[in-house]
């Protein structure tokens, strides 16, 4: 049986409290500008498809998929998918988002360094993550401190997955905010307004990230490779 271990909410509750903030804080301000028409009347997918087309991209499909806030770029079949709330909808948010993941497109168009190491990435993270828990399992029951290091050593590829996705998303954003601005998909001030909803989702990468690492820290300190663990 394994005990609850009062030191891993020291390690968790600073990146619990920040993952909670941050979707609340996400949510009410995709809710607060999807309120805020687009003067031009462009909708999520249509604002996407321009932003496409500006930058000589026309080989990229543009699908509506179910979920709230699902939107995402699929560089294996070069498809940009978006939830209901942005493909067919004229807010503010509406184009932030899709402009957003038309930058992921963008990104994959002009061979993006981040983006495809992250693409990389994603096969092995997925299996070094799931022995990861595995291993530390295995630690934790047999108390063997070697067993949950070993599974901090796998664990830390979702880490550095986790810090490579800040920039890709960073970047992506940038991306859609010069769009916004310079292709004339709204006009400055509503351009900084609906900066406004990427900045707030781009602090749910940050959670995410200080969310690994504090994992990463729990895990490394239970194998006695950071203080003290138990052995």
């Amino acid at each position: 049986m394994i005990m609850f271990d009062p030191m891993y909410l020291v390690f968790a509750l600073p990146g619990l409290v920040l993952a909670l903030f941050a979707s609340w804080y996400t949510k009410s301000t995709f809710k607060k500008f999807s309120n805020w028409q687009s003067p031009n009347g462009l909708t999520g997918a249509q604002a996407a498809h321009q932003m496409l087309s500006s930058a000589g991209i026309n080989d990229v499909k543009i699908e509506q998929v179910s979920g709230f806030l699902s939107d995402h770029y699929d560089p294996t079949s070069r498809v940009l998918r978006l939830s209901p709330s942005v493909y067919s909808e004229n807010s503010l948010s509406a184009v932030g988002v899709a402009c957003h993941e038309a930058g992921h497109a963008i990104q994959h168009a002009r061979s993006y360094a981040w983006l495809h190491l992250r693409t990389a990435m994603v096969p092995l993270t997925n299996i070094s993550s799931w022995f990861s828990y595995i291993v530390i399992t295995l630690g934790f029951l047999l108390s063997s401190s070697s067993l949950v290091g070993l599974g901090a050593i796998l664990f830390s590829g979702a880490v550095v997955f986790s810090l490579i996705t800040l920039p890709v998303e960073w970047d992506a954003s940038r991306r859609a905010k010069l769009a916004m601005a310079q292709a004339g998909l709204l006009p400055s001030k509503d351009a900084h307004n609906a900066g406004k909803v990427l900045d707030a989702a781009f602090l749910t990468y940050v959670a995410a990230a200080a969310s690994s690492i504090l994992t990463l820290l729990y895990y490394l300190f239970r194998a006695g490779l950071l203080g003290r663990g138990d052995d």
